[in-house]
């Protein structure tokens, strides 16, 4: 089991993890929140950490392609 992590030049997006045997991508925003995404390949993850705008690849490649959930903690201060 191994963890890739990385910090993100981006105005949108502070860090990414991704574990390669479970296949899941965390990423934390700017804003605090965590979410962690399920069953995204290892190339989406490298895409992520190279891509010239993080914030704009996770909108238009991860975020509509990918099962995510938020993090339990900070899943209480949002509306239902």
């Amino acid at each position: 089991m191994a963890l890739h992590v990385a910090e993100l030049d981006s105005s949108a997006i502070r860090r990414a993890a991704y574990e390669d045997e479970a296949r899941t991508l965390d990423i934390w925003y700017a804003d605090g929140d965590r979410y962690s995404y399920f069953d995204v390949p290892m190339d989406v993850y490298r895409s992520l950490r190279s891509a010239s705008s993080a914030g704009e690849y996770v909108n238009r490649e991860i975020k509509p392609n990918y099962r995510y959930e938020i993090e339990a903690r900070r899943r209480r201060f949002r509306p239902e």
